[in-house]
């Protein structure tokens, strides 16, 4: 696939970003990907689609320059399916054959590729159920868990005991609050400064008293706010297929690579609000430069920045990963 980036910066000037991978990477990605597919059952199939090959593009490709990739397909929730697996609390994603599948997958991997080295483990959506559910039965207070470096668990609900970094989802998972940091969890889900979540949002409302949704900065793993380093579709493509999009830069070229870099132009700070904990994305669009001024990728008040939970912080979870994975100890 192609990784190669154009770099807009505010103003208007566009350098490209190579990518390659690396195939003596030091660590492995296993990665869950989230609902996608449009085949017509309640479940796909084992045959990846369209959007099932698509998401791994803008979701997990790039993870390979960092570490070694593993994206198994599974019988997913379908989008048709989703509906009947929504809740009066949100989704119940992480039962079935689905789960059955990525678990299935995972033994195979640990058994047959794994060969000792540290794992990262990457879901989104339907994926981060998966992998919560994982965690606390396949992991957490297990030998393997030595071999966990972080996992990456976003757009969906793992939880924490309320002002601590652990309980909750997980026994003994804490919170990742630097990147020095292993054997801990980078979770959240992205909302809009100006669109925050309702009182029907889908991501970030705690199921019980006494806990909180997780919610770890990429840009800012210590806390407070930060920039975040996006890689975004230059053609306004998300999970969920293409989304129109305006010139990057106003009256100049048109950018010609896949994808999109903007830098300075999205902050981000973990935040609560009355309904819910999310990570707060800030577009800070100057009218005055030739730049674009916004992101697309937006469904609705519940969804939020649902599509572009990790577009948004790509770079930042790359980093995060590849300093985990150099000082991760075997």
């Amino acid at each position: 696939m192609d990784m190669t980036t154009t770099i807009v910066r505010g103003n208007g000037t566009l350098t490209q970003e190579a990518w390659s991978a690396d195939p003596s990477a030091p660590i492995d990605c296993f990665y869950v990907y989230p609902t996608v597919s449009t085949d017509q059952g309640p479940n796909s199939d084992m045959s990846p689609d369209e959007a099932e090959l698509r998401v791994i593009e803008q979701q997990f490709a790039r993870f390979g320059s960092v570490c070694r990739p593993y994206a198994p397909s599974y019988r997913q929730v379908t989008l048709i399916g989703l509906r009947s697996v929504m809740g009066p609390d949100g989704f119940v994603l992480d039962r079935g054959v689905a789960y059955d599948d990525v678990v299935d997958a995972f033994r195979y991997y640990l058994e047959n590729d794994n060969g000792g080295r540290g794992f990262v483990l990457i879901g989104h959506s339907q994926g981060a159920f998966i992998l919560t559910r994982l965690i606390a039965e396949e992991i957490d207070g297990r030998a393997v868990q030595d071999r966990l470096v972080s996992a990456l668990l976003l757009g969906g609900a793992p939880t924490v005991a309320s002002g601590r970094d652990v309980g909750g989802s997980f026994r003994s998972v804490p919170l990742c609050r630097s990147t020095a940091q292993t054997g801990c969890l980078i979770a959240y889900s992205a909302y809009r400064s100006t669109a925050t979540p309702p009182e029907n949002s889908l991501f970030g409302r705690p199921p019980a008293p006494g806990l909180t949704v997780a919610c770890t900065n990429p840009a800012a793993l210590g806390g407070g706010s930060g920039d975040l380093h996006a890689y975004l579709s230059a053609v306004g493509s998300t999970i969920a297929g293409p989304r129109p999009v305006t010139e990057w830069v106003a009256g100049g070229p048109a950018v010609q690579t896949p994808f999109a870099s903007v830098p300075s132009l999205l902050g981000s700070e973990c935040v609560t609000n009355e309904h819910a904990t999310y990570l707060e994305v800030t577009v800070r669009g100057n009218p005055s430069d030739p730049r674009v001024d916004d992101i697309v990728g937006d469904i609705t008040p519940q969804w939020g920045l649902h599509l572009l939970d990790v577009n948004v912080a790509m770079g930042d979870l790359l980093s995060i990963v590849r300093q985990q994975g150099a000082g991760w100890n075997r």
